[in-house]
């Protein structure tokens, strides 16, 4: 219980009290809002014209983090090994010969690829022979009169994850059982591999670590005392409900239940989208890497039985376990022992109706407030020469306020995997090492070709995060959108927040790490590095989301609201610039000398991995708001293309078409990668031929995209298909340490590590 003194002490802790859970309610620990909270980010005007106004990538973000005070970018630092006795590396000699266990599967499937297109005569060969897989069923709706479900079959080859077509919880087929599987079958040589994910975390995690003593809350929770990657999971869960009544005043399944279901559509309830990311989140905890906890946010006190629930979908992070698996499941009530979750209640009376209005911005807010903890939220003088951002002066109860490594901030809606903890730690991983080169200087080749960024610990370096992009896959419930199917009925996932004109591309240097924590792969190494999407717009969702990141812009710039992580050393770093912004007040000089916010970035050869699936569905054929839709910044061309459009009669009496391309954005995950591709290929391509290139040659000259410069009648050899469902799949990062041991190139451009593409082969020769 917290005293009237330790609430005045803490603006914004606030507690409300319940009755038990055999009384519909269990006692809770609860944050309110203060009167008045500091407004985190810059709103959306100011970041409008940041965008808009960026002249090039290398000047974009000169971070300057108190002026003198902190001339350093720590965010790239990273931990001393020698102070935590624990750094692996991989033992084996990687080699085409003799490749890792776990790429078995891999190799075998290539053999598979190659023999389908050797044995088939070629008359009878099809461009989707590369898509490979098993069909898939979407179940849509269901007939009360035929008392069946009508679905769709097919083939999902996005490589994105997601709730409707993949039934078990971990990431997919690959990482659920490469992370599932037991230390004691895995080769010695090899457990660099499997451990990469908990290094990276260490890395750049809290250099603070856990009482994992026997009879610690460490020890309660996951019965053992090996170091984990700790995650806070904050769950916004602002407008979940189940069709037009709110979620929490209806009954959840009863914990541990066996009986089947009835089957429920993806739009009716909440529910479901919450279940599956709790079974996420406890796959990950069932790891042995990852010891996660779940502050769920809400508006006002919710019932017992739900925070009942929530516990026991988490057995494998501490929560009640199943008694028919588990001799001693324990009796000990909720409130009465540790648990992997803790409600937070977000508003008090005063500002509940405000809280569930989705356009007002409160609970994304909050969950900036919580994830952050910047001191200024209960100290409003804070000393910027003297604080320590490694602190949190919030309340001690509240679970944020303790040390973690890894910050997960989402939506209800949006789906959370291992894969995407994973991804975001590696590529966090491969920003840091690229920023402990010693070259600090563009040489003048890479000066002039407009791509490359060079990342250091100095003030000028760019301040680097990697962001995620929603997804959705068309719903039977919209009909409009039902006539633009993507190719594959229902099988395809596509964004609406972003579209072509809303990223650059960017070559990184030295933006490789490999195992045992950050740890450098190029070694100086000429044109070795990544390919990297930049944001150059933010994202543009629809209403009444657009409305709510007016009022709290998202922490990274290009970045979500919705879903984002931070590891602890970022987190410090945008809470550097944070004080520094609430000390500058309405100083514009003094708030030019903080810096920017950070700039949202994807791996290229991961991209799939930052692809977040919007669970409901729903999000496809909805209309931007006017003057908020994404190419914001090419407003002017899109309408002459228009104009043009209309001028030529290309698309006469054919209205419908003409709105699915101007007015709705629906960008296949498909196309964004190809886009991306073809940009960064093409920008390397005018890179090289410079002033001797042919001004009326129509394509590129030099270097092509292996893939995706080909024409599309017959399927490609099975090896780019294969690499490129390697790419899809998220298999360059889940085996990072074989494809960055550079003895196989075959799959290093659809990894995003090649520079140069594919030499085209007239002018191989001069190259």
């Amino acid at each position: 219980m917290i005293s009237e003194n330790d609430r005045r002490e803490d603006p914004s802790a606030e507690v409300a009290q319940g009755t038990s859970t055999s009384n519909a309610f269990t006692v809770v620990k609860l944050l309110a809002a203060a009167a008045l909270f500091y407004s985190a980010g810059v709103t959306f005007a100011e970041t409008y014209q940041q965008i808009s106004a960026r002249s090039n990538l290398n000047s974009a973000h000169d971070i300057e983090a108190f002026a003198a005070a902190n001339n350093n970018n720590n965010a790239y630092g990273f931990i001393n090994w020698d102070g935590h006795g624990r750094r692996l590396s991989s033992a084996a000699k990687i080699s085409k010969e003799n490749p890792p266990s776990y790429m078995k599967d891999l190799f075998e499937d290539l053999k598979a690829r190659t023999k389908l297109m050797e044995e088939t005569p070629p008359a009878e060969v099809k461009y989707w022979f590369e898509y490979t897989g098993p069909l898939q069923k979407y179940f849509y709706r269901y007939s009360r009169s035929r008392k069946k479900a009508d679905s769709f079959e097919g083939r999902d080859d996005s490589g994105v994850v997601s709730s409707r077509f993949i039934e078990k919880a971990g990431g997919g087929n690959e990482f659920s059982s490469f992370f599932g599987k037991e230390s004691s079958d895995i080769p010695t040589d090899e457990m660099a591999s499997y451990t990469r994910l908990l290094d990276n975390c260490l890395a750049m995690g809290s250099e603070t670590r856990p009482d994992r003593k026997k009879g610690s809350v460490w020890s309660e929770l996951y019965k053992d005392d090996a170091d984990r990657c700790r995650i806070l999971f904050t769950l916004n869960t602002v407008g979940a409900g189940r069709l037009t009544t709110m979620l929490w005043e209806t009954r959840p399944p009863a914990p541990h239940a066996v009986e089947p279901r009835p089957w429920i559509s993806e739009q009716e309830t909440a529910a479901t989208h919450l279940e599956r990311n709790l079974q996420e989140i406890d796959a990950m905890c069932a790891s042995g890497l990852i010891a996660a906890r779940v502050q769920v946010l809400v508006c006002d006190p919710i019932p017992g039985v739900w925070t009942d629930w929530m516990d026991s979908m988490l057995p494998n992070c501490g929560g009640k376990a199943d008694p028919m698996k588990v001799k001693d499941a324990g009796s000990a009530k909720v409130e009465e022992r540790a648990s992997p979750v803790q409600v937070v209640v977000t508003a008090n009376p005063k500002t509940a109706d405000v809280c569930h209005d989705l356009k007002s911005g409160f609970m994304e807010q909050r969950m900036q407030d919580l994830t952050l903890s910047p001191p200024y939220l209960t100290d409003e003088n804070v000393d910027l020469e003297t604080f320590n951002p490694a602190e949190k002066n919030t309340h001690p109860d509240l679970v944020s306020s303790d040390d973690h490594d890894l910050y997960v901030a989402l939506k209800w809606s949006t789906l959370v995997t291992i894969r995407s903890v994973n991804a975001f730690l590696q590529a966090s991983a491969d920003l840091a090492i690229a920023a402990t080169s010693t070259r600090s200087e563009l040489s003048k080749e890479e000066q002039e070709d407009g791509v490359t960024v060079v990342l250091s610990s100095g003030s000028s370096s760019p301040f680097l995060i990697p962001s995620f992009v929603r997804v959705s896959y068309v719903s039977e419930e919209n009909n409009k959108v039902a006539k633009w199917r993507m190719h594959g009925d229902f099988f395809h996932p596509a964004a609406w927040e972003i579209c072509k004109d809303s990223f650059d591309m960017s070559w990184i240097p030295g933006s490789l790490s490999g195992s045992g924590g950050v740890t450098d792969v190029c070694h100086g190494q000429k044109d070795c590095g990544q390919w990297w999407v930049y944001f150059a717009e933010e994202q543009m969702p629809t209403t009444p989301e657009i409305y709510a990141n007016e009022v709290t812009a998202p922490i990274v710039q290009g970045g979500s609201n919705y879903i984002y992580m931070l590891t602890e050393r970022q987190r410090q770093e945008v809470v550097k610039v944070k004080v520094c912004l609430h000390a500058a007040g309405d100083d514009e000089t003094k708030k030019e000398q903080c810096g920017d916010y950070p700039q949202g970035v994807i791996p290229l050869g991961d991209l799939e991995s930052f692809l977040m699936n919007f669970t409901p569905n729903t999000a496809l054929g909805k209309k931007h708001s006017s003057n908020r839709f994404p190419g914001y910044s090419r407003k002017e061309e899109r309408e002459l293309d228009r104009a043009k459009v209309k001028e030529r009669k290309q698309l006469k009496d054919q209205e419908d078409i003409e709105k699915a391309l101007f007015d709705f954005t629906i960008y296949p995950a498909a196309l964004f990668h190809k886009d991306a591709t073809i940009k960064a290929a093409r920008a390397r391509d005018f890179a090289i031929t410079g002033a001797k290139r042919d001004p009326e040659a129509i394509g590129p000259q030099k270097v092509k995209s292996g893939y995706y410069d080909v024409t599309i009648t017959k399927p490609r050899q099975a090896q780019w298909a294969w690499c490129q469902a390697i790419s899809r799949k998220g298999l360059c990062t889940l085996y990072a340490d074989y494809f960055r041991s550079f003895v196989d190139d075959r799959c290093l451009e659809s990894c995003g590590m090649r520079k140069d593409w594919t030499k085209i082969e007239r002018v191989a020769e001069e190259l």
